[in-house]
């Protein structure tokens, strides 16, 4: 098993990530990795000007040998920033999902952010919100969400770190041979569940990237983080919440299912685009909100025909001086998504994109309805293409 841990900003950084996963067992140094079997080496990635094609290189490291990347990074956590990959790194991510470990796909485990404070929405970061990803939040000792979480739709489940002053912090391996008692965040969350992906490969190495996200759906945990407000039950009968996707990780729970001699490999994706040509554009006046019918048939007695839903994307093209007013919920045929994006308070810019980690098997045909509402509107919006 070989893993790629993409360092943050300082060094230090990307050594408590990598000793997360690999630490040495029965040493008697600062603890034991969750995939102590595991190899990792660290791409210092950000240490410098960053561009598209830096991202891409380091995304794409080595495909074919590295099993699994651990991102502890991503856009600015400031409640402003609406970023995600460009058009390398984007590719970088299609290679790997269709290129990597020969085939099955590399898996791409990702820090959800740490903007909670400042209002930030990882809806808005395109690398947590891509399907290719899987996006971990964080859960404190208590199992309550940390001032720092972040909420999004696109988060798929949650592993333990800090929380208030008073709760216990990660510990893990730290520079000069030394070790840490204080690492935190969702930085910290990724490497655990990272490890965790390790150990699942381990006992089936034949899973593909998508098998993985199956099993971390049907093994997180709603219990352990029950008394968290915002807990809802999909299409599929799923507890899912904003701040921790499908519940907290259950690594024992995840190795079992994994086991090759019980495991069966989830269908091939499909992929239904349902275009609307008879879409006129709208305009919004004052504090109001648009509702949009979107009808389809899942593409239903074609070969990609889809039965059972898992990822959700929507395009949209929005004129406004002012992003951080607009809220989108989008509801499904079965009334089992609700998903809101980009409410960042203090953005101007226009958000057009975002994507849901959904997993309902329900029927999945008839209409989609996509809610628009705008706060505090002071000019007229116009959305003029969907």
């Amino acid at each position: 098993m070989y893993m790629c841990v993409l360092f943050l900003y300082v060094l230090r950084h990307g050594t408590r990530c990598a000793g997360e996963i690999a630490m040495q067992a029965d040493n008697n140094k600062c603890g034991v990795g969750v995939a102590y079997n595991s190899k990792v080496g660290g791409i210092r990635m950000l240490d410098g000007i960053v561009t598209d094609a830096i991202e891409a290189s380091s995304i794409g490291f080595n495909p074919d040998h590295v099993d699994i990347y651990s991102a502890s990074w991503g856009p600015n956590d400031d409640g402003k920033t609406v970023e995600g990959p460009g058009r390398l790194a984007s590719k970088a991510f299609e290679y790997g999902i269709q290129k990597g470990r020969g085939g099955k796909g590399s898996i791409f485990v990702w820090a959800s952010g740490n903007g909670g404070r400042q209002g930030d929405n990882c809806d808005c970061d395109g690398y947590t919100d891509s399907i290719y990803t899987i996006s971990i939040s964080s859960a404190s000792q208590q199992g309550l969400s940390p001032w720092y979480a972040e909420k999004c739709s696109s988060t798929l489940a949650t592993a333990y770190s800090s929380g208030d002053y008073t709760d216990q912090r990660i510990t893990s391996a730290d520079l000069h041979n030394e070790c840490t008692e204080t690492h935190t965040g969702t930085s910290a969350s990724a490497p655990l569940a990272a490890g965790i992906f390790a150990l699942s490969l381990e006992q089936n190495p034949e899973l593909t990237w998508r098998d993985l996200q199956h099993l971390v759906v049907w093994t997180s945990e709603f219990d352990p983080l029950a008394n968290n407000p915002g807990w809802k039950r999909n299409g599929a009968g799923l507890m899912v919440n904003s701040r921790f996707g499908f519940g907290l990780l259950n690594a024992k729970a995840l190795v079992d299912l994994a086991d090759p001699a019980t495991w069966k490999h989830v269908p091939e994706k499909k992929q239904c685009i349902v275009r609307d040509d008879s879409f006129q554009p709208r305009a919004l006046k004052a504090a109001g909100e648009i509702t949009i019918e979107i009808p389809t048939k899942a593409c239903a007695g074609q070969n990609n025909a889809v039965l059972s839903l898992e990822h959700v994307q929507v395009e949209a093209s929005i004129e406004y001086t002012r992003r951080g007013d607009l809220h989108i919920k989008l509801t499904s045929p079965s009334g089992s998504l609700d998903t809101r994006t980009c409410t960042h308070a203090h953005t101007k810019s226009i958000c057009i994109q975002y994507q849901s980690k959904v997993w309902t098997h329900l029927f999945i045909q008839g209409f989609f309805f996509i809610f628009l509402l705008f706060l505090h509107c002071r000019k007229i919006m116009k959305i003029s293409k969907l």
